[in-house]
Parts: C-alpha cells; structure tokens; sequence
C-alpha cells in the first residue's frame, strides 16, 4: 500500500502524523510525506529515521498570503492574533494556503498513485487530491480542534471552492477514517478513532543536574508566548524576582541571551532539548498555548501553565483550565503558586496522563487504513 501523508507547510503541523507514518513504513507500506516550509520534517537525535519526503509548497509565500490575509480581512486578522477569529480566522490563511497546495498535490497524487491520502484538518488539499484521483482519505487531527469541522469549514472557504471547481471536483467524499490524538475528557466524544499522541522523539541527552533529585520543584519555562522569543520566559523571571520567595526554581529552555545574563539563584537554563524530555524532570511546565505542548504536558502527567494566544492557541489553554489539569492565563505570582502546590492540578495532569497512555498506539490503527486500500 502507497500513502500520501500531507500537512500544512507551518511548523508543527506536520510532527504530529509521524508516529502514524513511521508505523505505516514500519509495517511494509510505502510513504511519501508532502508539506513544505516550516513543516519540513527535521529528524531528531542520531538515531532518527527520515521517511521520503517532496515539498509541494515552493510557490507558496506563506508571508504574502498572510499580508493579503490582514489587507482582506483586517478584523479577522486582528481577532486572530488573539485566538478569538474562529472559522472565520481558518478560512482567512488557510483557505489560500490549501488552494495553492491542491495543483501540486494533484500532480503528485497521479505520478506516485496512493492507494490513501492521509492528511491533517488544515490540509484538505489532501482530500481533493484524493477525490481527484478516486482514492480513500484519511483524516488525522494534529491537535485539539475538532478535526471535522475544521476541514469542513475549509472546504466551504472560497480559496477552496476555486480549487474544487478547477479539477471538477462538485463533491468531496467524507473521510473514510478519521484519527484523533485529542483525550476525550479534554474535548469530548468525538467520531474518530483514538491514536496516542507522541511521546519523547529522542535528541540531545538530559543534562545531569535534571536527572539528579531537586529539593524545590523546578518549572519548566519554554519560549514563546508574545511578539518576541523570550516573552513568557521573561514574564516568568520578573514573577519570581519580584517576590520573596514561592518555592520553586525556574528552568529557562534555550533563553535568549539579553535573558540568560539576568539569571540569579533559583534560575537555570537548559540547552536545546525537546520539551518532552524534560517535562519528566520537572514538576509543572508553562508554554504558549501550542496543542503539541499541551499534548507533551499532558503525556508527562504535570501541572502547566498555557498562555492564550493567536491561532487555536487561546482553544487549548481554555481546553486545559476547563479540564482542570493547568491555568489557561497569564503568568502571576498567584498562578505559578497554584501550579507546584495546588493538589488536585497535580492529579487532574495524572489522570490525563493515565488517559493518555491506554490510547491506541499507532501501530494499532495501521490495519484500519490499509483495509481502505
């Protein structure tokens, strides 16, 4: 069986469906992956195996869709810098992003010929490709937004529409599976079949003084969370500078250097390591809102701290706070308190955590697919 794997040419889009197609390669199958950009898979550690991959972004100027994008729709740009433009925020980019996919992707689809094309909720160019070639689609969310309606209200995106009618596309079947990494106690029942979010993916090794006890709680700061790296970091340090002590230490991940030299008693840093291998190390995380992080936090059964944002980032962190496994808001002093000392986040990020790991593994939704083949 031939699978064509296709992500959204923006980082982090394209991560989360690996596990499925290394488990897909894995098990005899062929995958080619197709995204592009800042979705270039980069492997990481020495042992990291790269699967083929063609990028059919290299006409698309993400820059310029987003420019034409604030031009078009200035208030649904403005509402989307703070996570607040919904379906109106995912037509607006990514309506234009999937229209200039869908001609690669259809001249993909016939030279490889698939037997399926996977694909995530943002890249329903997939699907078109598929329904152009007459070959099953498979939908995998790669984060916490409903998967389905995501695509659906792509689908009815102008952009999309244009893309449809240039390859006589009037219908597009609905997906023949759809796979979900979201826990349903974070977002509910959904119509899909649940897959584990990935684990650890292996890098540089933990430094020595994260593997050895800590007296006081370390919490894990990583970067992000404003117009400049460093922002969330720096909100974190001004918190605990400025008060006396809420016994903890901060743990910066790679701290700009303007960052790095303000560092006191109780503040370390940490070099380029992934997330997921230090989570372990510490006993609650703060982050920008991505659903990888979230995801990563979860998976390490700790407290976090999710910072509302643009995108789907404002979704996740309100997602957390209700599920009561973190704080979806800014960083206070009061805030970094209730994530070290306040039980029951410790025991909701716990439970999630169990939740998590009784999930499927990937490997065991390999067959699911190849009997669409």
């Amino acid at each position: 069986m031939r699978v064509l794997v296709v992500a959204a040419p923006l980082a982090g889009h394209m991560t989360p469906l690996l596990p499925f197609a290394h488990a897909l390669w894995d098990s005899g199958h062929e995958v080619l992956l197709a995204g592009g950009g800042d979705a270039l898979p980069r492997p990481a550690g020495p042992d990291a195996r790269s699967l083929p991959f063609i990028d059919v972004a290299r006409n698309l100027r993400l820059g310029r869709l987003a420019a034409r994008s604030l031009v078009t729709h200035p208030v649904t740009a403005r509402a989307e810098l703070t996570g607040r433009a919904g379906d109106a925020g995912v037509r607006s980019l990514f309506g234009p992003v999937n229209e200039g996919l869908t001609d690669a992707l259809v001249t993909v689809a016939e030279q490889w010929r698939p037997d399926v094309v996977l694909h995530e909720p943002l890249a329903v160019a997939g699907a078109l490709a598929a329904a152009r070639h007459d070959v099953p689609a498979v939908l995998h969310e790669n984060g916490l937004l409903d998967g389905l309606a995501t695509a659906r209200t792509l689908m009815h995106s102008r952009p999309v529409q244009r893309a449809r009618a240039r390859h006589g596309l009037h219908d597009v079947p609905r997906p023949a599976v759809v796979l979900t990494i979201a826990p349903a106690s974070l977002v509910g029942p959904r119509d899909a079949l649940a897959v584990r979010p990935a684990g650890p993916a292996g890098g540089p090794a933990l430094p020595g003084w994260l593997k050895a006890p800590s007296v006081r709680p370390r919490v894990l700061v990583l970067r992000g969370g404003g117009p400049m790296r460093g922002d969330l970091q720096t909100s974190a340090l001004r918190t605990v500078q400025a008060t006396e002590d809420l016994g903890c230490d901060l743990v910066l991940s790679r701290p700009p250097a303007r960052l790095a030299r303000r560092t006191g008693p109780g503040v370390h840093t940490v070099g380029r390591v992934a997330p997921a291998e230090l989570l372990p190390a510490c006993a609650a995380v703060l982050h920008a809102g991505s659903s990888g992080h979230v995801l990563s936090a979860l998976t390490a059964g700790i407290p976090q701290l999710a910072l509302p944002g643009p995108g789907d980032r404002r979704h996740n962190a309100e997602l957390v706070a209700a599920r009561g496994a973190g704080i979806g808001g800014a960083v206070t002093e009061d805030a970094l308190r209730r994530l070290v000392h306040d039980g029951e986040l410790a025991a909701a990020a716990r439970e999630v955590r169990a939740e998590i790991a009784a999930m499927p593994p990937p490997q065991a939704r390999v067959d699911v697919v190849a009997a669409l083949a």
